[in-house]
């Protein structure tokens, strides 16, 4: 599998290895709504703490992408890990639900805060014609880890709730290690922001058309597949079927993904990105409305096998996209709005989703994944000629011929 990635600069696959290792510790936002409940707080408090979860995800993109840039990759790493670390002890120590949610908050917030760096890091180090596959690796990197934390979090939880922010704790601080260790320490790009045309801000994002237009299309898609942790829970619910079948459901999930991702990169490399990613996308809501005709485990496996194949074909290509959209000198922001995009998809389908399900039925809610995703995957394929112009090499002008006499000159 790893021949897949064959080729990618030191730097991407030490990215690649501190990012297994962080996903490792991915156990304690899983079971937060356990370790709540242990400590005695009511239910009908828990969506404080969640919600201000949610919350720290629009914040930490946005900071990322900007200290990312203006201060460079390597410090907004180290500021978004350490800053991990630091939350889990105040989120384990939080005496009331204020301070539960503050922490929460912070915790959410430091670590959405790393991905925009390491995506500019990548962007930086990594050739235009490898950064396709380079993401994809990374995207491969939080699936693997994700996966065993999965299996993890449930031991240790048994153990002690202090396992899960300890375990979570170090992995962040191992990290932060090897960002200090093993990455180039240069931000040579970083230090240029400040007197750059593009500026500090998002501005330079917003004024972007082709950004304006493909942020919002890539949202839909990420809504969508939100719901497979709000709304596919809920219809394993309402079908009498156990808890035991939603954790199956995830782990088929997880397996498909880790075993399938290098070979969709490597066989689907010879096509060009949008259309595979207009393909994969269309297969992935496809897949999750489905979900609506689902009845039992076999059905419901099925349709997870859809989208979980779907989601293994678009791998890193959308980060990829934006990759190439940057200007050199915003690398961080146009990563940072992508993540925030991922951010408020998510916070939306989270508050959002359960209300739709119960109160307009669910069958708005497949309906809407099936419609809403096929267009969105369309209006991106739309895009395509425009973003092939953008990223494409400029061709090489010949010298002119010289005039009559020219060359004696």
């Amino acid at each position: 599998m790893l021949s897949t990635f064959s080729g990618l600069p030191r730097t991407a696959w030490v990215v690649f290895a501190g990012t297994v290792v962080n996903r490792l510790g991915y156990v304690v936002t899983p079971f937060l709504v356990f370790y709540l409940g242990s400590r005695g707080i009511p239910t009908a408090q828990t969506p404080y703490v969640l919600g201000a979860l949610g919350a720290g995800n629009l914040i930490g993109p946005v900071v990322g992408g900007l200290l990312a840039d203006r201060v460079g990759r390597r410090p907004t790493m180290l500021t978004g890990l350490i800053g991990t670390a630091l939350a889990q002890g105040l989120l384990f120590a939080a005496p009331n639900v204020v301070t539960l949610a503050l922490a929460a908050a912070l915790l959410s917030a430091a670590g959405s805060m790393v991905s925009p760096a390491s995506g500019a890091l990548l962007a930086d180090t990594v050739p235009a014609e490898r950064r396709r596959t380079a993401f994809s690796l990374l995207h491969w990197a939080i699936n693997i880890g994700t996966a065993v934390a999965g299996m993890l979090g449930g031991f240790l939880a048994t153990h002690g709730y202090w396992l899960l922010f300890a375990m979570d704790a170090a992995t962040s601080l191992a990290f932060a290690l090897i960002v200090v260790t093993l990455l180039p320490g240069g931000d040579a790009v970083a230090a240029r922001a400040a007197d750059s045309a593009s500026g500090v801000g998002y501005g330079v994002v917003f004024r972007d058309p082709l950004m304006r237009a493909l942020l919002p299309l890539t949202g839909v898609g990420l809504a969508i597949y939100s719901l497979t942790e709000v709304c596919l829970p809920l219809a394993i619910r309402d079908h009498g079927l156990p808890a035991t079948t939603l954790g199956l459901m995830a782990t088929l999930n997880a397996a498909l993904v880790v075993v399938l991702q290098p070979i969709a990169t490597n066989v689907l490399a010879r096509f060009r990105q949008i259309p595979v990613y207009v393909c994969a996308s269309v297969l992935a809501s496809i897949g999750i409305a489905l979900t609506g005709v689902a009845h039992d485990t076999w059905s419901y496996g099925g349709t997870v096998v859809l989208w979980s194949v779907g989601e293994a074909m678009v791998g890193g290509i959308p980060g990829a996209i934006v990759a190439s959209l940057a200007p050199a000198d915003a690398r961080g922001r146009y990563q940072g709005s992508f993540q925030w995009t991922w951010g408020i998809a998510r916070f939306t389908t989270l508050a959002v989703g359960t209300t739709v399900y119960a109160a307009a039925g669910p069958a708005v809610v497949w309906w809407f994944s099936a419609v809403a995703g096929v267009a969105a995957a369309l209006g991106v394929g739309a895009l395509a000629p425009m973003i092939s112009r953008r990223t494409a090499a400029p061709t090489p002008v010949a010298d002119p011929a010289p005039v009559l006499g020219e060359a004696a000159a």
